[in-house]
């Protein structure tokens, strides 16, 4: 199979979808192996590092769009990227497609296949590609609530932990799963005063034996979400519904009950968001502010830490992309119920059943 490798064109996206040692497995495996020119750079591999794996250089992306037969990258398919994708093409990144229906609509017309990182599952039945991002962002989310607090940068002007004889930060986080666990650690590793809400009793109950004691777990319902936010110095949205949009949990109308100055990061902007009022931002413009209250909603916050991002990435990434290129996808989903999970959409046809009734859109069932 050829195998090819893209330079993101996501405003600011250093991750790269395949490093060079995962070249040179593909290539002992008797494939084919193009790489973009510095598709690899923001993440610190230079081109030599690839040539030297195997794998050939190419000076423009439209090749290797055009070459390719498994393409592997990071993020989703920009505007320019969906129009070189091609019929019986398969494509294996990131999506989320509930939060973005031109997407979806341009992924189906290409008739190309489309295997979603964030959707596919493992025999526990958690998200393995999904986790490794999941757990940066969780851990970014409290460096840059903290960072956007300063008063420079238009929040309160409030120091998460505080010091001695002042009172710590108070952080509310929406969500009690890898995005949220993570982030309660570092925040509470600061020393901040955290508040972790789900609705899961028995996450909470799992969390009460291993969290620290100035974390304190919470069931979320809409009354005390309503509640805490007038508290709350710092808001992390960590809600996730594989492959569907968002809930939202904050509304317009809350951001007038919480203090001037506070900040909420959305971490799930890239399905929705749980707040009504974050859109996605990029790292040159990662906030505005509405109603006083800064919204951070930087959509690919990982790509920031690209280095750090990448390893974690292809670590889980790898196995997958192997297995698809030595067995072919149908075969390859054949053997394992949950990379089938990640097919969203197969030759023009929706299959995630999540992303069609977001949208109103037809979903067939892919029957493998």
């Amino acid at each position: 199979m050829i195998v090819g490798v893209i330079k993101e064109i996501k405003p600011h996206e250093y991750r790269v979808g395949m490093i060079p040692s995962g070249a040179a497995a593909m290539v002992q495996a008797g494939h084919k192996v193009l790489v973009e020119k510095d598709a690899g750079a923001g993440s610190g591999f230079l081109d030599a590092d690839y040539t030297a794996a195997g794998a050939q250089i190419l000076d423009r992306t439209s090749d290797v769009w055009a070459k390719s037969d498994l393409v592997i990258k990071v993020k989703e398919p920009q505007s320019p990227e969906i129009k070189s994708m091609r019929r019986d093409q398969i494509l294996f990144t990131y999506f989320h497609f509930a939060a973005d229906r031109d997407l979806t609509e341009g992924v189906m017309k290409s008739g190309s296949v489309a295997i979603a990182y964030e959707t596919v599952r493992d025999k526990k039945g958690t998200l393995p590609l999904l986790t490794p991002m999941s757990e940066v962002a969780g851990k970014m989310s409290v460096q840059e609530g903290a960072k956007y607090l300063e008063r420079p940068m238009m929040g309160r002007g409030i120091l998460l932990g505080g010091v001695p004889g002042v009172e710590p930060a108070t952080v509310i986080i929406l969500g009690a799963g890898v995005v949220g666990t993570n982030a309660a650690k570092v925040a509470a590793g600061l020393g901040a005063h955290v508040i972790l809400m789900d609705v899961s009793l028995d996450r909470l109950r799992y969390l009460s034996d291993v969290m620290p004691a100035n974390v304190t777990l919470l069931f979320s319902d809409p009354a005390l979400i309503a509640h805490h936010l007038t508290e709350a110095d710092l808001v992390i949205g960590a809600v996730l519904i594989p492959g569907a949009r968002c809930p939202i949990l904050i509304r317009r109308e809350h951001l007038k009950t919480m203090k001037p100055g506070s900040v909420i990061v959305d971490v799930g902007v890239d399905q929705g968001g749980c707040c009504e009022t974050i859109r996605p931002t990029t790292h040159d413009n990662p906030t505005y502010i509405v109603d006083d209250v800064v919204h951070y909603g930087v959509a690919n916050m990982p790509g920031a830490v690209g280095r750090t991002s990448t390893f974690a990435l292809t670590n889980a990434t790898l196995p997958y992309a192997l297995r698809i290129a030595n067995l072919g996808y149908e075969a390859a989903c054949r053997a394992d119920p949950g990379l089938a999970a990640g097919v969203d959409i197969h030759k023009g046809v929706l299959t995630n059943k999540d992303v069609a009734e977001t949208f109103g859109l037809e979903y067939r069932p892919w029957n493998l």
